[in-house]
């Protein structure tokens, strides 16, 4: 570790994953007391995260302690892809990213958490992926002194945080009716909601993603969710994350039988739905199987108090029913004065390739990812 200190205030930048690992207890206090953070900065997901995915050498992980007590902290790493960047720990499996700021000292942590990523970023243009609006690291954007931009990234769905009866309130007409008449649906079929206990998580991961390949079979699947090393990040996180009450693991059951799984992530005001899979018979049964995980998710949010029920990246038609509400994300650029030069370059990179996927859209309407639609696109010059 190297350290930078302002006052009572100690800047730390730790390199070392196993120091990271020894963080655990004060890193999730840490997340508890700020409120915008996700599950995504937990440290059970980012530790996980790490085992399966790190490179060595390349860790970043900005902290700020007063008097010996954790107030701040960013999780970042180096990439060297397309340019030398410092970008969220995570990768593109984590819907979100943010800082951690202990809510009663936000302002101090926030600039030395600035000051500290100054330093850290000497050489490099610092890249912030899918950052909400109300994120934490918005402040940190906001006091940057150096070169900056602000662009937009994926689009999110949200709903308010209430049991899903009353969210068929705020529906009219038709709309309301069906989703009605799907729910009593549910009902009638008898499909019976189980809690996965921390001590089954192993084995109910490996019966998620063997439900989730088999609903995708025969169309487009995101081929990391069928590799070991996204299961492996699964059962570690997953397992933690139940057990400290930031994830909850359900399965829905007919006859003794699952069904269905659904994986849904909480922390601060947010709870979100990440991962579900279910036997393709259900909807051969005419189940809504949204609706029906929906449900489940609303009222576990609603449980635990959150304010805000996301229905995490992506637009799809299916997430429409329920009139959520869109709210984009954004990636925040930051670099050293000096380095502006480099910012904008890598600035004109994001909008060349977001130009490119709007093209292949156009022309590909079917292709619902960017794997797909990069892969529409004709070779040139090879």
């Amino acid at each position: 570790m190297t350290a930078h200190r302002a006052g009572r205030l100690a800047v730390t930048l730790c390199r070392d994953f196993g120091e990271f690992g020894a963080l655990a207890a004060e890193w999730d206090a840490l997340h508890r007391r700020c409120a915008t953070a996700t599950p995504f900065q937990s440290h059970a997901w980012l530790h996980s995260w790490w085992i399966s995915y790190g490179q060595e050498g390349r860790l970043r992980v900005l902290l700020v302690r007063r008097a010996g007590r954790l107030i701040g902290a960013a999780p970042l790493m180096l990439v060297h892809r397309p340019m030398p960047l410092l970008v969220p720990m995570g990768g593109a499996i984590s819907d979100f990213f943010d800082i951690l700021l202990d809510e009663e000292e936000a302002g101090w942590a926030v600039g030395a958490l600035g000051r500290g990523l100054d330093r850290a970023a000497r050489h490099t243009v610092v890249e912030l992926r899918e950052v909400r609006p109300d994120a934490s690291a918005q402040l940190l954007f906001g006091r940057w002194a150096g070169a900056r931009a602000r662009l937009a990234d994926s689009t999110c769905m949200e709903l308010p945080a209430t049991p899903l009866g009353d969210l068929v309130t705020r529906l009219t007409g038709s709309r309301g009716q069906r989703l009605r008449s799907k729910l009593r649906k549910v009902e009638a079929l008898g499909v019976e909601a189980h809690r996965v206990p921390r001590e089954e998580v192993p084995a109910a991961v490996g019966t998620l993603l063997r439900l989730h390949e088999r609903q995708w079979e025969g169309r487009s699947v995101n081929p990391e969710h069928l590799r070991a090393r996204f299961s492996d990040h699964l059962i570690r996180s997953v397992g933690r994350m139940v057990g400290d009450g930031t994830a909850a693991l359900t399965e829905f059951r007919l006859g003794g039988e699952v069904v269905a799984s659904n994986l849904s992530l909480e922390s601060g005001r947010l709870s979100g739905g990440y991962l579900y899979g279910a036997d393709p018979a259900l909807r051969e049964r005419k189940v809504d199987v949204s609706t029906m995980l929906l449900r489940e998710v609303a009222q576990q949010a609603a449980d635990g108090g959150r304010e805000v029920l996301s229905l995490l990246r992506g637009a799809e038609s299916y997430k429409n029913h329920w009139q959520p509400s869109p709210v984009v994300s954004q990636r925040l650029l930051l670099a050293r004065p000096g380095l502006e030069p480099l910012l904008r370059l890598r600035e004109s990179q994001v909008a060349v390739r977001e130009r490119a996927a709007e093209t292949v859209k156009a022309r590909f309407p079917a292709a619902r990812t960017w794997h797909e639609r990069l892969t529409a696109l004709p070779v040139i010059g090879r």
